[in-house]
C-alpha cells in the first residue's frame, strides 16, 4: 500500500464524504439505542493541514478552506443548508478548539466526536504507519476499537455488530484496478448478513465507464433502498483527473435525500473549479 491520506485530507472530495457521514450519524443518534459505525479503511484520523505531507498538495484549500470562509446564509445559499452542514462544522470546530483552522478530523475522528456515550466505533486501517497512528490516537477509550487489518476482510467479519443498527463506510484508496468490483461484491456479501444496516460506499468519479458498471452491479443485486449522490468540480468525463466524489447509501435514514439535494446544490458554486462543476442524487433502487 502507497496511499495515505494526508496529501489529500480536507480536499472536496473529503468536504462531500464527510457532510454526508456526519449527517447519517445524527440521524442514526434520533434513536435512544446505541449503534455502531465501522470504518473500513480509516487511515490516521487527525491530519494537521500545515504539516508537510497536506502542505505539499494543499488540496485541502480548495475543499473544506474554501467552506470555513464561506457564508451560509439563507440570502447566498440554499434554505436549510446550515442546518445540513451542522453536524459536520461542529465535529470541525471540536477538532480545532483553538478557533482557527489547522486540524482536518478524517472519519474515525469525526465519527468519534459525533458519538453519544452508548455508541461505539471500529475503525480499521492496514498501512502499518498509519495504523499505530490510528491505535495511538484511541489508544484507551473504551468507545472504540482501533485495528491493523485489511478493510475487505473487515467488511466481512464485522457485521452484523452486537448493537444490530449502525453504519458501515467503506472508503478505499482505489489503488487497485479492479476496486470497482471489490467494493460491490465486499457489500453484497456484507448486506446479505446485515440487510439493515446503513452503508455508505465512497467512489471517485474518474473512470466514467467504471463507475457505471458499478451502479449496474448494484441495480442487478436486487438491494432494495440505494441512493447515490455525485458532485464534480470539472467536467466529469476526463478520466486522468479526478474530477469528482461519488457515494452509494444503502438504507439512507428519512428524508437524507431531499438533505442530500440541498447539500449538494450548496456545495457546488463553492467546491466548482469552473461553469462544467455539477452536481446529482438519484436512486438506484428505490424500496423493493
Amino acid at each position: 500500500m502507497n496511499y495515505r491520506h494526508a496529501y489529500h485530507a480536507g480536499n472536496f472530495a473529503d468536504v462531500v464524504k464527510h457532510a454526508v457521514l456526519a449527517l447519517l450519524i445524527e440521524r442514526l443518534k434520533g434513536k435512544d439505542k446505541g449503534f455502531r459505525v465501522i470504518d473500513t479503511h480509516a487511515g490516521i484520523g487527525l491530519y494537521d493541514l500545515q504539516g508537510p505531507l497536506a502542505g505539499k498538495t494543499e488540496e485541502w484549500k480548495r475543499g473544506i478552506g474554501r467552506l470555513v470562509n464561506a457564508d451560509l446564509s439563507p440570502v447566498k445559499m440554499p434554505a436549510k443548508l446550515s442546518e445540513v452542514l451542522a453536524p459536520y462544522l461542529a465535529a470541525l470546530r471540536a477538532a480545532n478548539p483553538e478557533g482557527r483552522l489547522r486540524y482536518y478530523p478524517g472519519s474515525p475522528v469525526l465519527a468519534r466526536l459525533l458519538l453519544r456515550p452508548v455508541d461505539r466505533l471500529t475503525a480499521v486501517e492496514l498501512h502499518p504507519d498509519d495504523a499505530r497512528q490510528l491505535m495511538a490516537r484511541f489508544a484507551g477509550d473504551i468507545q472504540v476499537k482501533a485495528i491493523e487489518l485489511d478493510g475487505w476482510l473487515a467488511l466481512g467479519s464485522f457485521v452484523p455488530p452486537k448493537e444490530r443498527r449502525g453504519l458501515v463506510l467503506v472508503d478505499p484508496p482505489y489503488e487497485e484496478q479492479n476496486e470497482f468490483r471489490t467494493l460491490a461484491e465486499g457489500f453484497i456479501k456484507a448486506w446479505q448478513r446485515w440487510p439493515t444496516g446503513v452503508y455508505a460506499l465512497w467512489y471517485p468519479v474518474k473512470d466514467i465507464g467504471a463507475v457505471k458498471n458499478f451502479h449496474k452491479r448494484l441495480a442487478e443485486s436486487g438491494i432494495p433502498r440505494l441512493l447515490a449522490a455525485e458532485l464534480w468540480v470539472r467536467e466529469r468525463a476526463t478520466p486522468d483527473s479526478f474530477n469528482g466524489t461519488g457515494l452509494v447509501i444503502c438504507n439512507p435514514p428519512w428524508k437524507l435525500d431531499a438533505a442530500l439535494e440541498t447539500l449538494l446544490t450548496g456545495l457546488v458554486p463553492l467546491l466548482g473549479e469552473d461553469e462544467a462543476a455539477g452536481r446529482r442524487s438519484w436512486w438506484i433502487r428505490g424500496e423493493e
